[in-house]
């Protein structure tokens, strides 16, 4: 649908959203220095409807991150640590038996897990086994979960945000390729550069007492994933997504000679579907109501670095997805008009 045909309700969100990035930043960063762009993937994924997996070493403040994000979105939040012996029954919930004290008659009675929230960071989504995994994974999915047979809706707005440990591998279980192609973004996190550190741990070693203005509800987040579906990407901006994802595909024409080289699986459809999805959210947040190329080119890394699986000459040569992810743009043109 065309900005043109919004409604004026929908006019005023979309001006609201198209505002709201450096107002949810300035919140944002009185907990969180730097990382903008962290923070930026997160709330695109957020305002999509997707979830996210973030990337990065142990003490870079994930949960921080995540808790604070909730906080200035007025969103419920729970944390739930993977660990080996955790069962599905422990994040999504089980049914005990309780007694009616008047009547003396017992009933089933559902106890919600901590899956029943706005945002769930699962920490070290790795560490559990893929019966515990596929239960999240499904919720992620269908956006419900289904106990003793009877299924219960999880609240909306609803946000997975899943943290891999990259060091530490073994004793863990990686989740396989169709599994990670469910989460919209893979994000990844590094160290600060020396100045932002610093100011981390002056801040961090004294008295802290934040208050965070709340700027959105999660209604109103619900209308702004429905609104990012409105926003028009023209032709081009669609064939560009799907040229950069085909290009992906070794042994198919567009695939270029070090994709061949080094890609043993390219990236899926959804894969071109959450390029478009992340550059109207991008757009959006810009104050820009339709996509550009360089949109797409900005959220490829997160859409495309999960999705793209390396060979063992890649990993001998010392290649890594983000690597094959800047060739790729590099070497797939927009199109022409028309074309």
């Amino acid at each position: 649908m065309a900005v043109d045909q919004l409604t004026i309700s929908d006019e005023q969100l979309l001006d609201k959203l198209g505002s709201a990035r450096e107002r949810l930043l300035r919140e944002i960063r009185k907990a969180i220095i730097g990382q903008d762009e962290v923070v930026e993937q997160v709330l695109l994924a957020l305002f999509v409807g997707g979830h996210s997996i973030i990337t990065g070493v142990p003490g870079l403040a994930k949960t921080l991150l995540v808790r604070t994000i909730a906080s200035v979105l007025d969103l419920s939040f729970k944390r739930i640590q993977f660990t080996p012996d955790l069962m599905p029954a422990d994040i999504t919930g089980t049914e005990i038996i309780e007694e009616d004290r008047a009547t003396g008659r017992r009933a089933l009675q559902f106890i919600p897990g901590p899956i029943f929230a706005n945002i769930v960071l699962a920490d070290e989504i790795n560490r559990t086994p893929p019966k515990t995994q596929a239960a999240l994974l499904e919720a992620m999915q269908e956006g419900r979960v289904t106990v003793q047979g009877v299924s219960y809706d999880l609240p909306r707005p609803f946000h997975v945000l899943a943290t891999q440990n990259p060091i530490e591998m073994e004793g863990t279980y990686p989740l396989p390729e169709a599994q990670l192609d469910r989460f919209m973004f893979n994000v990844k996190i590094g160290y600060l550069p020396e100045e932002e550190e610093v100011e981390v741990v002056k801040q961090t070693t004294s008295p802290q007492d934040f208050a965070f203005e709340r700027l959105m509800s999660a209604d109103e987040i619900i209308a702004f994933q429905r609104l990012v579906r409105q926003v028009p990407a023209s032709d081009t901006v669609a064939r560009y997504a799907v040229r950069l994802v085909n290009a992906s595909r070794p042994g198919t024409p567009p695939a270029p000679d070090f994709v061949n080289k080094w890609v043993t699986w390219g990236a899926s459809l959804r894969a071109s579907q959450f390029l478009i999805f992340g550059g109207k959210a991008r757009a959006i947040l810009r104050g820009r109501y339709n996509v550009s190329c360089e949109d797409i080119r900005a959220v490829a890394p997160a859409v495309l670095r999960h999705r793209v699986l390396l060979n063992f000459q890649a990993e001998a040569e010392k290649v890594d997805s983000d690597r094959v992810i800047k060739q790729l743009i590099d070497h797939v043109p927009e199109p022409k008009s028309g074309l």
